[in-house]
């Protein structure tokens, strides 16, 4: 009674001394949304409990009396600092306003960050909605989110073969709760020290997560896909739908800022290898735990940090999360789990990989106008991003087009056959904002292993238009060293420097006794090991000497005979070297079935007794079989090559690129790279054009015939301007038309005492685009000169057959009585069955007079 009465004369003064609070209360309640949030079930309308009588306060079942005071204070806080906000804002928009029409600045400044902020919002709310949606499908049943989500159903919906899992969600739902400890020691010791490092790159340090709390919501499993075939019988594989909308709640640091991640959410296919089946329990050996191809991974930024929640700069912290995501659980990365003693860590966690995809990304034609311009839609600065799982290449930017022609080329080791796919994304490069996207196009590479090679355009998907041409080959690994040359003999015929013809694979186990890098106390070691550019690093062992790392490393080699493996051990604390090791990777030619498994190696600038432990694998490239169906692959590229081309007669010719043409300390000259050296080879294989693809290249190069021309001529020519020799090679594998300029002899001297300085231009015909245009150095005072100067075009088969070369010889000086720089010209039709064997076309042309433009 002394509370009531005390209360009762207290109402009239707090009614009268702070009247705000009630009418800033008033619209607030939250008390409406308190048994959404707690599971409470429904009570009395809050309606009823607002409505009070004067004289009396609101009450619950355990009293409000303690609760209304503090509350008073905040809203105080919070009313001073609603007005300070209100009329900072004030000035600003009135200081903005003033400061644009004083400058004289266009209306366009005011507008634009009012768009901004519109598009902004707009993107927060509609973020916020689907992580709310998420959450929602994923705390309800699997009948609830059909009904609600039709366009989002299950994987075993769509799939016959993939079976529903709802007994598995039932299980990850009991165990979820103890799963924290382990998700913790994960992110704490493998996700946390790799963002770090990279973050540090940027010159941002600090980087550590304080607090990691799963939550409450489990993942969910949409399905589950066992393979029953084409199956190691000592191995079972599924797949797993996996679907995880969280309500986590992990707090890190960032220097001196704190910041949190929720509503993290991640979806793609995982898949659990159980490996290798056993006679005693638990029956299986271990687990392989992974991602198959990158999964669509959110997540929102809050705290201090959530200033980088913001389009370009909160691109980099999610990149970098992402991609270490990526580097622990998408392949190549697997997160090994071992459950028996029996099985050996080399077994489980060891590299495997099955072969390897060589990828050439040749052209796109059509594409998006991204930029805009004086004039309006101006063009884009194309370049295409390449993913293979985890592993990731981009090619150049080519700069205003729409017809860029990248002829890029990269390898990825693939480690698994079914399920994988080869995204590319197409974007368009922006240095004011954040990169547009311009397609996309996906290949399952598995179609490409059964056919061999593949080259074909691709139709861009989520683009208004837009075609990709890409060729892909698959190489099998085989432990024979024999195959060597042979794959040695078709990367040198390539011509391009950065293919590989081995892969090996690493496993570092272990190091010992490893020497002190500091008084007294014991080292904290990491690994670094490289293959020439190659370089891959172990996790950092805190106070070890004999650290255990268990982690496998795949390099790309380019030729066994020639390179190394290098091996050195760090201290993280003083960044001192602890030991290295150097192997020759020659010498494991010559081991059985090209591998060591868990040997010691003696460490050199260490102690005596250090040593590490590693097991090595070598396995050669095989190209494999071409399937002769897949022939029709070049009918589509002639098909969809350019709206200017045709389609390509049944008779296709494509043949392979040749050895080096027959030039001592020759010069390759390129529109786009400077001068480089070219070795001397002296013979050519002659090939018939109809075997290039049924063969690898290996096997096509067995007829070799030596090709032989004259160096020199005494002849002026027919029209008496001179003759000029030229090499034309076309490679189908490479799609590339090389031209080689070698000399000119006999231009014909009208005045001693104007002696022509003459260079040659080349242009593709019809069209002669600015494009096409090649042009070599111009030679002072000379009727003879030697240019040896090669050019590339890139071209499809299709454009080759209805393609002409003009070759036009000028000088800087005029010529004859007119005047006019052109001493010359030859039109080539470049339809010619000896461009196209590896040999090429090397001959004489006679300069016929010139001839006006058409």
């Amino acid at each position: 009674m002394s509370d009531n009465s005390s209360l009762g004369s207290s109402v009239p003064l707090a009614d009268f001394v702070v009247p705000p609070d009630t009418d800033e209360e008033a619209p607030i309640v939250p008390l409406a949304e308190l048994p959404k949030m707690s599971e409470v079930p429904p009570a009395t309308p809050p309606s009823t409990s607002t409505a009070t009588t004067p004289g009396t306060t609101p009450t619950t079942a355990n009293g409000t009396t303690a609760v209304a005071k503090p509350r008073t204070s905040t809203s105080d806080d919070n009313s001073i600092f609603s007005v300070l906000y209100s009329v900072g804002k004030k000035i600003a928009i009135v200081g903005g306003i003033y400061l644009v029409g004083y400058m004289g600045w266009s209306v366009a400044w005011l507008i634009a960050p009012v768009i901004l902020s519109v598009a902004r919002d707009q993107m927060a709310k509609t973020s916020q909605k689907k992580r709310e949606i998420a959450k929602a499908s994923a705390l309800a049943s699997e009948k609830d989110v059909i009904l609600a989500r039709i366009d989002e159903l299950p994987a075993w919906v769509y799939f016959p073969d993939v079976e529903r899992a709802e007994w598995l969600n039932k299980i990850l739902k009991q165990v979820w709760p103890n799963a924290n400890h382990f998700a913790r020691t994960l992110v704490k010791e493998t996700i946390e020290p790799n963002v770090a490092l990279a973050l540090s790159q940027y010159k941002m340090n600090g980087f550590r997560f304080d607090r990691i709390i799963l939550g409450t919501i489990p993942p969910r499993i949409g399905g589950v896909k066992i393979y029953d075939k084409n199956v190691d019988r000592n191995e079972i594989i599924m797949d797993l739908d996996l679907f995880y909308a969280s309500d986590c709640d992990i707090n890190f640091y960032l220097g001196g800022m704190k910041g949190g991640i929720k509503d993290f959410q991640i979806h793609g296919w995982v898949r659990v290898v159980m490996k290798p089946l056993i006679r005693s329990m638990p029956l299986v050996g271990g687990l392989q735990i992974f991602f198959l191809n990158n999964p669509n991974i959110d997540f929102n930024l809050v705290g201090v940090i959530d200033f980088m929640d913001m389009p370009g700069l909160s691109d980099l912290l999610r990149r970098i999360i992402v991609e270490q995501i990526g580097n622990v659980m998408v392949l190549p990365n697997k997160l090994p789990i071992s459950l028996s003693e029996e099985v050996s860590a080399v077994s489980l966690k060891m590299p495997e990989p099955e072969g390897l995809l060589r990828i050439h990304v040749v052209e796109a034609k059509n594409l998006m106008k991204k930029d805009i311009s004086v004039l309006g839609k101006g063009k884009s600065d194309p370049y295409a991003i390449i993913n293979v799982g985890a592993q990731e290449f981009r090619t150049q930017i080519i700069d205003n087009n729409v017809n860029p022609k990248w002829d890029y080329w990269c390898e990825a080791p693939v480690f698994i056959e079914m399920g994988q796919w080869v995204d590319i994304q197409l974007m368009d490069s922006d240095d004011s904002k954040k990169d547009e996207r311009l397609g996309r196009a996906s290949i399952d590479i598995s179609s490409v292993i059964k056919k061999g090679v593949l080259d074909t355009w691709l139709t861009l998907e989520e683009a208004k238009h837009g075609d990709l041409h890409v060729r892909l080959q698959w190489y099998k690994l085989t432990a024979d060293p024999n195959d060597l040359q042979q794959i040695l003999l078709e990367t040198q015929l390539l011509r391009v420097t950065t293919m590989s013809s081995a892969v090996l694979s690493v496993f570092i186990d272990s190091a010992r006794h490893l020497k002190q890098a500091r008084a007294n106390s014991k080292p904290d070691p990491y690994l670094v090991c490289s293959v020439n550019k190659q370089k891959k690093q172990t996790a950092m062992i805190l106070r070890d000497d004999s650290p255990v790392w268990e982690q496998g490393f795949t390099f790309l080699v380019t030729n066994p005979d020639n390179e190394c493996l290098n091996v050195k051990i760090y201290d993280q604390k003083t960044g001192n070297d602890i030991g290295q090791y150097t192997y020759t990777l020659s010498t494991l030619l010559k081991q059985f079935n090209m591998e060591v498994i868990q040997q010691p190696f003696q460490l050199q600038k260490s102690g005596p007794e250090s040593k590490l432990y590693m097991s090595l694998s070598l396995r050669i490239l095989k190209a494999g079989e071409i399937d002769n169906e897949s022939e029709s692959a070049l009918e589509q590229v002639a098909a969809l090559a350019r709206s200017s081309s045709v389609k390509t007669p049944d008779a296709t010719v494509a043949a392979f690129q040749a050895v080096k043409d027959t030039q001592a300390n020759s010069k390759r000259l390129s529109a786009e790279s400077p001068i480089t050296e070219e070795e001397p080879v002296n013979a050519a294989a002659v090939i018939p054009a109809s075997a290039s693809l049924e063969k690898p290249i290996s096997e096509v190069v067995s007829t070799v015939l030596t090709h032989r021309m004259p160096e020199s001529t005494s002849s002026a020519g027919e029209h008496g301007l001179g003759r000029i020799q030229l090499s034309i090679i076309y490679s189908a594998q490479r799609q590339k038309l090389d031209v080689t300029i070698h000399k000119i002899m006999h231009i014909p001297l009208r005045d001693p005492s104007n002696i022509p300085d003459p260079y040659v231009k080349l242009y593709l015909l019809p069209g002669r685009s600015k494009e096409s245009k090649r042009k070599t150095a111009t030679i002072k005072d000379n009727c003879n000169p030697t240019y040896d100067a090669s050019f590339e075009y890139l071209i499809s088969i299709a454009e080759l057959r209805h393609t002409e070369l003009e070759v036009t010889v000028c000088t800087h000086k005029g010529f004859l009585s007119s005047g006019s720089p052109i001493i010359g010209m030859r039109k080539i039709s470049l339809d010619d069955s000896d461009i196209t064997t590896p040999a090429g076309l090397k001959s004489w042309f006679d300069l016929q007079p010139e001839n006006k433009h058409e």
